[in-house]
């Protein structure tokens, strides 16, 4: 089999389809099905050139940018290039064995498509809106639409210059990543192989995230909605018109004309169910992202720990009993402001038990600061205690932390918020008060509860990251990972995971009014649920070392079940058979 990966994350790993293609390709179960794996994408930025284009750890075997030309490969690619005034860079990368499986060798073939030949990408734009409905007139002003639909034909055309045609023992699988691979995917639709399967790998459904972040409803509004839809013959457009007007919803639309469709989580799933009235009763195959799975001792866990206390102790005097974290970027879907809301819940609890907890919250919109920026920071106002806007400090997004945690720390003393907005987890990135022997593990390894309350959030790996340490992972109940959680246990209560509901209603409530649901009713809600979680987690941290023990074997056996591995054997590849299947009884 061979395997094309459609997405914006070919030269690294950006965000969560990265993570899953890297999790993918490194699964022993993976490599001993695939025989080659391609990984497909728009050339992003000129800033690289020659031998860089591909990153660090890559060969640029073909590049007409640069004059690169290894083995022949011009002959291969010039009258494509020529035909659609696109460029092409296609080389070889290693991707590591970052979740403990084996490392990979992948083919990459970025295409330039600043430039294009309009009167053929015109044709194709005909073709998609005749056949699929797409209506690319309304978007072309919009890049990132424009970009992967330029990159359909010129990517396909040199793909069966590479050999991957496919043949009828040795088929090619398309795999969309996301709206951006939806384009590719079609022209293969359109060119008809019996020897091509294409497939909608949905990481999320990018008509709903819209929805659910620009209402003051959130989630609490959204899904009420959701269930309400599922009962009736009614689609997302009908109760949400402007979902017409985003560009992606178009593309995620036309995933009813693939040959199969992916879900990375159960409500990614139900949410496809009420985009079109043909995906009511389309195959959809749930396919979980994995988790590290990885075990660690007592004495290592411990020493984790202590790290992070002490950094604790150095910014606030007291030394906590407890460590919390956070590990994502700060935007409105993660809602920090419910991680707020439940350390408040906690502080009467905590200081009933004379023991106090830190809340450190870990991701940057701005960028990496540089060490001199961080160091001024630190000594002028104390940063990461302290903020101002503006950067190196808060920017590109940050600006909204700054009242939520000043305000937070000046009304609490046994529940402390950090929020440190820096990509890196160590002294040289972060200043004199952490502990010069400090690293990125010690933040998952050393935490004991690991927050994820998020109002949208189609899987969630972070979330159960520290799972097999011994953590206690506090996901949403619509989070995709949740679901994982309960295929894996079939459903029974598991110590390490505390489950969130912030949809709950308390009756049946009917689409008119959940579609009204606003903020008055969701932070009603948030409190309540927020009371219940506080009283639930402060019982269930571990006070000895025997729970501790019991916490890092029930979390390791949770996450183990969770592996890439497991992922693949049980879902990914069950899944393709079918596809297969499928399309040979067509």
């Amino acid at each position: 089999m061979i395997v094309v990966h459609v997405t914006h994350e070919v030269v690294e790993k950006i965000g969560g389809i990265g993570a899953v293609i890297n999790g993918l390709t490194t699964a022993r179960a993976y490599q001993q099905a695939v025989e080659r794996t391609l990984l497909v994408g728009p050339l992003l930025s000129t800033e690289r050139g020659g031998e860089q284009r591909l990153g660090a750890d890559a060969k640029v075997l073909y590049s007409s940018l640069d004059g690169i030309d290894t083995g022949d490969y011009a002959r291969k690619f010039k009258a494509i290039e020529t035909s659609y005034d696109v460029h092409f860079i296609y080389g070889r990368r290693k991707i590591e064995d970052v979740y403990g499986e084996v490392p990979a060798d992948v083919e990459v073939l970025l295409v330039e498509v600043f430039h294009s030949n309009h009167e053929r990408l015109n044709l194709f734009k005909g073709e998609l809106f005749k056949k699929f409905h797409v209506p690319s007139k309304d978007f072309e002003k919009v890049w990132e639409y424009e970009e992967y639909v330029r990159l359909a034909e010129p990517a396909f055309e040199a793909l069966q210059a590479l050999g991957c045609g496919g043949t009828a023992e040795n088929p090619v699988v398309y795999l969309a990543h996301e709206y951006m691979g939806m384009p590719l995917a079609l022209k293969a639709v359109l060119h008809g192989s019996p020897n091509t399967r294409t497939v909608f790998y949905a990481h999320e459904v990018a008509s709903v995230r819209p929805l659910v972040e620009k209402r003051e409803g959130h989630d609490t509004m959204f899904y009420n909605v959701l269930a309400r839809l599922l009962e009736s013959d009614r689609v997302l457009e009908d109760v949400f018109p402007e979902v017409l007007t985003n560009f992606k919803h178009a593309l995620v639309r036309a995933a009813r004309y693939v040959d199969h469709i992916f879900a990375v989580g159960d409500y990614v799933e139900k949410e496809l169910r009420v985009l079109e009235t043909h995906f009511r009763y389309q195959p959809i195959h749930r396919v979980y992202n994995g988790i590290p799975a990885r075990k660690i001792n007592l004495a290592t866990r411990k020493a984790n720990k202590a790290r992070m206390a002490q950094y604790a102790q150095n910014l606030f005097g007291d030394r906590p009993d407890w460590i919390l974290a956070h590990v994502a970027r700060p935007v409105l879907s993660k809602a920090v402001w419910r991680d707020l809301g439940l350390l408040h819940a906690m502080e009467p609890l905590l200081k009933e038990r004379n023991e106090r907890a830190v809340y450190f919250m870990l991701g940057s919109l701005g960028g990496q600061r540089r060490p001199q920026d961080v160091l001024q920071m630190e000594r002028v106002y104390g940063w990461p205690v302290h903020h101002e806007e503006g950067y190196p400090d808060l920017s590109g997004g940050e600006e909204g932390q700054l009242d939520q945690f000043e305000n937070f720390n000046r009304d609490h003393d046994f529940c402390r918020a950090v929020f440190v907005n820096q990509f890196g987890w160590g002294r040289a990135l972060c200043g004199r008060r952490m502990p010069p022997d400090m690293s990125f593990p010690d933040i998952r390894q050393g935490t004991d509860v690991e927050f994820g309350m998020s109002i949208y959030e189609p899987f969630g790996i972070s979330q159960l990251e520290p799972l097999s340490f011994g953590a206690i992972c506090v996901p949403t109940n619509i989070c995709g990972c949740m679901g994982f959680v309960r295929a894996v246990t079939g459903g029974a209560a598991v110590p390490n995971v505390l489950e969130a509901d912030y949809t709950d209603m308390g009756q049946i409530v009917s689409l008119d009014y959940a579609r009204s649901i606003g903020m008055a009713q969701r932070n009603e809600i948030e409190q309540r649920e927020n009371a219940r979680l506080a009283a639930e987690l402060v019982t269930r941290l571990p006070r000895s070392d025997g729970e501790i023990r019991k916490l890092m074997e029930s979390g390791w056996q949770l996450a183990h079940q969770m592996s890439w591995e497991q992922v693949v054997t049980r879902f990914i590849m069950p899944a393709l058979r079918e596809t297969e299947s499928l399309l040979n009884a067509k």
